[in-house]
């Protein structure tokens, strides 16, 4: 059984016992969460999609950690001008652990 979740504006695969890398979300490690916006839900097949949510189902997961995501770098310059600018950028992420899914 899995199920699509939406969250921090992104969708992911939600299964038991698998580590999801999220946007942000606020609470300290081992704090449980639920993820209620479902999109869609397999069980075994028998797939529910929603329009735009399916009602009564939703994930249930623990904050396993808070972290950076990978360095974004960019650079810009402009030729023969001796114009040169680098940046980079790390999005916070929170690490989760599906508990399980639960459909109605």
């Amino acid at each position: 059984m899995y199920a699509i979740v939406k969250t921090g504006g992104k969708q992911f695969k939600a299964a038991k016992d698998e580590v999801l890398q999220v946007e942000k979300l606020e609470g300290e490690p081992g704090t449980k969460i639920e993820l209620d916006e479902v999109l869609m839900l397999n069980n075994d097949g028998k797939v529910t999609i929603g329009s735009p949510f399916v009602k009564g189902a939703r994930v249930k997961a623990t904050i396993i950690r808070q972290g950076k995501a990978k360095k974004i770098e960019a650079f810009n310059y402009k030729p023969k001008k001796n114009v040169r600018k680098h940046w980079g950028h790390r999005q916070p992420v929170t690490f989760l652990r599906v508990d399980e899914v639960v459909a109605k």
